[in-house]
């Protein structure tokens, strides 16, 4: 039995060659049957995102070059590309991988949660496509049971290391309610979108969502039940807008001071907070020199971020060491399980010998034999036949010159040789 985790990621790999090894969601289930049949591997799952494809395996004996090998004939690379750039964890150290994987630990942004999900989904797949048994199995969910206990009991998931999050962030310290807010939304591309989606999740009152071309301002608006319109309507917006948040290509300003004015006029000067994530910036500085509305840009909130990611670094310690009990927990209970098999046909066996013993008594007993004469013929054939064969294996071990076996059985016996000297 052996454990496997290899793959690339973001810290190996480019993205030219992240995007040649990833698999698409149609391609996992037949992939996964495939690796299982033209390798060593009795049970498989892959984990493929933008940052990172990785093969978690169980195997009888370690054949990771014959697993790079497959991975490399299936997305027609060559080995050697592949193996420059591919990592191989094995047994302890596949374990610890992977729980580091679940926990956040070895993601680009340290803690992000989806990477869970994202795990939880490849186990999922792996059990659709029958390629998960026990042995991975349980790897699964000791793995999850770590990364859910990482979340717990560290703080290395709680503040945002993102732009968008930590814009979003910066709002709810402002507006305490933001079901009571109205957010505009300037630009429809990544960033906004990540925007929206926190933004929906805190129940914002309203979003309206701004674009060059209506359509891809109305593609993202319906995601989250927002309001679609175009930039020559902001100024209109704006004045129901406590919230604007802005990120565009534009090269020139969107917004002006004079706009903003107007609209801080209309709204009795009710305060408007401001993020402007762009580069070059979509919002006039000197906006910010109005009463009434907080301004930050981009640089303001990389420093919220950069602030973050040291409190989450101080977490991941604490993450670190939960991980490395959570692998010690994991491979001990592997070890007794192993000896489950063992002790299951020892304990066979010793019933037949209990049985064919007993057979032999009621046998004596039948033919008028004393009960205390078949009791103890019981007592010594039950004691010569349990002792027989671990008798001579410990004599031919003590021939070989196997005393450190000889120990074990000691242990395992719960032999105290200093009493045994002592009663003869």
């Amino acid at each position: 039995m052996a454990f496997l985790a290899l793959g690339i990621n973001h810290k190996t790999a480019s993205v030219d060659v992240r995007e040649r090894v990833a698999f698409t969601p149609e391609q996992l289930v037949e992939a996964l049957r495939q690796l299982c049949n033209l390798t060593a591997s009795r049970e498989a799952a892959i984990l493929s995102t933008c940052n990172r494809s990785e093969l978690y395996l169980e195997q009888e004996q370690i054949s990771a070059d014959e697993v790079l090998a497959w991975l490399a004939g299936y997305h027609n690379l060559s080995l050697e590309e592949l193996r420059a750039c591919a990592y191989v964890h094995q047994d302890d150290a596949a374990v610890r991988h992977m729980m580091r994987v679940a926990s956040g630990l070895d993601s680009m942004v340290l803690g992000e949660p989806q990477i869970l999900g994202q795990m939880k989904s490849a186990y999922a797949v792996a059990r659709e496509a029958g390629t998960v048994g026990p042995l991975l199995g349980r790897l699964f969910q000791a793995t999850f049971s770590t990364a859910k206990t990482v979340r717990t009991d560290t703080a290395i998931g709680e503040n945002p290391v993102s732009v968008a999050f930590a814009a979003v962030s910066l709002a709810k310290q402002i507006f305490t309610d933001m079901h009571r807010s109205q957010a505009l939304l300037i630009g429809a591309g990544e960033t906004i979108t990540l925007v929206a989606r926190h933004l929906h999740e805190q129940g914002v009152k309203r979003i309206v969502v701004a674009n060059r071309t209506l359509e891809r301002a109305r593609m993202l608006a319906e995601q989250f039940g927002a309001h679609a319109v175009l930039l020559a309507d902001i100024p209109d917006e704006l004045v129901n807008s406590d919230i604007v948040i802005s990120s565009t290509a534009s090269q020139l300003p969107i917004l002006g001071k004079g706009a903003v004015e107007r609209a801080l006029k209309q709204r009795k000067h009710k305060p408007i907070f401001m993020v402007d994530i762009a580069v070059p910036r979509d919002i006039e500085p000197e906006v910010g020199e109005l009463d009434d509305v907080y301004l930050y840009t981009v640089d303001d909130l990389h420093e919220v971020v950069a602030e973050n990611l040291k409190s989450r670094q101080g977490a991941a310690q604490a993450a670190e060491e939960l991980v490395g009990g959570g692998v010690v927990e994991f491979m001990q209970r592997l070890r007794e399980l192993a000896a489950v098999d063992v002790l299951r046909a020892y304990r066979q066996q010793a019933e037949r010998t209990r049985d064919e013993e007993l057979a032999k008594a009621q046998r004596m007993l039948a033919n008028g034999s004393s009960a205390e004469d078949v009791m103890a013929q019981l007592a010594r054939g039950l004691t010569n036949k349990l002792l027989h064969a671990p008798s001579v294996q410990l004599k031919k071990l003590s021939a070989d010159g196997r005393f450190d076996a000889l120990a074990v059985a000691q242990e395992l016996f719960a032999l105290d040789e200093g009493t045994d000297k002592q009663a003869q």
